[in-house]
């Protein structure tokens, strides 16, 4: 579906409603990864939202509209830099969040993201058999949008903006209930005692984990549940009984004692391996779609047609070297903060080295998770995985350095070798996010008829307004909240402390790497079972049966059980609803709105419990007190029941609302 031509694509309300929707689902994405360490996709209920507001302008479009869900959608992207940099505070190293050194990092390594995936478009979207689902659903709302704009009075697109605010409304109001007047519970807890031995029982109540576990699907459900049952059925206790009790503890904080100490380097080397896995099984066709690259030679590659010309090279050139330039600097003044010692050249030397690590490392990153994007979409995409991987080759790398090199060796050792680990990787991580996106929307433009440079100027411009917010919002939940093992004041309540799971995962690796500390036994046995996990995946691919995405696995051993076990109850309804839907194939319309309503009704989830999370985290920052609005002390009995009532009604509501006939 081409656009007549000539349409107003590249606009000034375009780019600054792009502006307000990033800043808005940036923020959310912020609170949400770093309570849970999940992030929602942002660029269709951007689209929808989009298409709502510049609806009553006679001249929007498709084009315009496009334009805005792609510059919004680095707010589910470039917002995965806080899966590393809340570390360095639990590494003692900040009391915050330095404003421009953080927003220069997520800058730089979104620019270079966008810049990074510029070649691979042809060969990957254009000339590709990838799926790209969350690029086609996208271009499809978009679709929906515009038929409707010039054929009816927009019931469908009024009908998606209803699912969407339902499921915001009522996210929004459990999260008011539970973390502002604390009348419900958010999860519930049970701990079973068989001699020496604890097994635990528990579930989260939160909304937003629901539409996740949804939108993760069947497998990806089964496989996390699978992970879940390893971890608490098998391995806390077996490592319980083989631990012994101190003075006064109860055999509960043991079992989670050795959960945290322990299991989640199971967990670590399951998401290690399945990481490699992944990125050495995308190698063979990342290298035939850029050998295939000079076939687009000669004059048809000429042609001046708007839908196939990318940036310009002078230009990418240009922002590569500014944005490498602000990456050295950065670095540089990083170095020299926190390693006095070094004398100027060594200091500027050692930063030179780490951006060439970031740059190449970033590329082939982005090559890969371009291609997992393509492939499985940018919401499975692992990037936490190769957060992983970059934490480890950089505190190997840095090790090198310090034998190679003992001007370095002091330097980079200890303390200040997992610091300068961990703020590298952040870079990384997002060029990875991005690139993990920017292929995902070059196909929704390309479907509908979008120029691509245009597209990739946008997504730069998401990423400076991202950049922006994302220190300003991490400030705030850290005052607000505070950090498991990072609290800023004394007093404050650890059980409220956000788990920026991710950030724990990559300090407590570095730190092992260059301390010698790491459970290299657990990491070793964690690599083990994501290699039986990966073989069974294989096996079930193979034979048409399924699959069971070893990462998953991974995950579900690493996450809290409250986080594991509601994710798996979402995607269990999914898949009640996917059998639903199927019941009535022979209705494509109802089947097209039905999908549609349980996507926004999902979307809705996220972001209001993220938006009611953000605001009781202002209101907590203002105040100064852990809980301005609570009615109740923590010993209100009925919370738990009255949560589980309220997390019943939403499974059955979700389920009749995208099952409901009408439309």
């Amino acid at each position: 579906m081409n656009p007549p031509s000539p349409v107003r694509e590249f606009t000034l309300r375009g780019v600054l409603l792009g502006a307000l929707i990033t800043l808005a689902f940036t923020a959310a994405n912020v609170y949400l990864g770093l309570k849970v360490g999940l992030t929602f996709a942002s660029a269709i209920p951007a689209a929808v939202i989009s298409m709502a507001l510049l609806y009553r302008f006679k001249d929007s479009n498709i084009l315009e509209n496009n334009l805005v869900q792609t510059q919004a959608s680095a707010a589910g992207t470039l917002s995965s830099v806080i899966f590393v940099l809340p570390a360095l505070l639990m590494l003692g190293l900040w009391s915050g969040f330095p404003f421009w050194q953080t927003a220069l990092v997520c800058a730089a390594g979104g620019t270079l993201g966008v810049l990074y995936t510029v070649p691979l478009r042809r060969v990957m979207v254009v000339q590709s058999t990838l799926p790209y689902p969350e690029g086609v659903a996208a271009a499809e709302v978009l679709r929906v949008g515009e038929a409707q704009r010039h054929k009816t009075d927009g019931a469908r697109t009024g009908d998606g903006l209803r699912s969407l605010g339902w499921g915001a409304g009522i996210a929004a109001l459990f999260g008011f209930l539970s973390g502002g007047l604390r009348l419900l519970a958010d999860a519930f807890n049970v701990w079973i005692n068989a001699g020496s031995v604890a097994f635990r029982i528990a579930a989260g109540f939160s909304p937003a984990l629901l539409a996740a576990g949804y939108l993760m699907g069947a497998a990806a459900g089964v496989a996390v549940l699978l992970g879940l049952v390893l971890c608490w059925g098998l391995v806390v206790p077996w490592l319980t009984a083989q631990a012994t009790l101190a003075e006064g503890q109860a055999l509960s904080a043991l079992a989670t004692q050795m959960w945290a100490t322990k299991a989640r380097f199971l967990g670590a080397g399951v998401i290690g391996i399945s990481a490699l896995w992944t990125v050495a099984s995308l190698i063979r066709p990342i290298i035939k779609a850029i050998a295939s690259e000079p076939a687009r030679s000669g004059p048809a590659a000429q042609a001046h047609d708007e839908r196939e010309r990318d940036m310009p090279r002078s230009w990418m050139l240009a922002i590569g070297l500014a944005a490498l330039a602000v990456l050295w600097g950065v670095a540089g003044d990083f170095i020299g903060e926190h390693m006095p010692e070094l004398a100027s050249g060594a200091r500027w030397g050692l930063a030179l080295l780490c951006v060439l690590f970031a740059a190449l490392f970033g590329f082939l990153v982005a090559a890969a998770c371009g291609y997992m994007a393509g492939l499985v979409g940018s919401s499975a995409s692992p990037i936490s995985g190769i957060g992983i991987i970059a934490t480890i080759l950089m505190g190997v790398s840095l090790l090198l350095l310090g034998q190679l090199f003992p001007a370095f060796a002091t330097s980079v050792a200890g303390k200040m070798g997992v610091a300068l680990v961990l703020f590298m990787v952040a870079v990384i991580l997002a060029m990875a996010a991005i690139s993990n996106d920017n292929l995902q929307d070059l196909k929704t433009g390309y479907l509908v008829g979008a120029t691509p440079w245009r597209q990739q100027v946008v997504l730069i411009i998401g990423c400076l307004v991202g950049a922006l917010v994302i220190p300003p919002v991490l400030d705030l939940l850290y005052n607000a909240y505070g950090f498991a093992g990072a609290l800023p004041r004394a007093g404050m309540d650890p059980n409220q402390a956000l788990a920026a799971p991710q950030a724990t995962l990559m300090q407590q690796i570095a730190n092992g790497i260059f301390n010698g500390s790491l459970d290299w036994t657990m990491l070793g046995l964690g690599v083990a079972v994501g290699v039986a996990a990966i073989a069974a995946d294989l096996l079930l691919r193979r034979s048409g049966a399924g699959a069971l995405p070893p990462l998953a696995v991974g995950l579900g051993i690493y996450l809290p059980p409250t986080i594991g076990l509601t994710l798996a109850v979402g995607a269990a309804l999914g898949w009640l609803l996917q059998r639903g839907i199927r019941a009535h194939a022979a209705d494509k319309a109802w089947v097209a709105a039905a999908e549609e309503r349980g996507l926004l009704l999902a979307s809705g989830l996220i972001v209001g419990e993220s938006l009611m999370g953000l605001l009781l985290a202002a209101l907590i920052g203002f105040s100064g007190k852990d809980a301005p609005l609570a009615l109740v002390g923590e010993g209100f009995a009925p919370a738990m029941w009255l949560g589980l009532l309220y997390f019943v009604g939403l499974f059955l509501f979700f389920y009749k609302t995208v099952l409901r006939r009408s439309i």
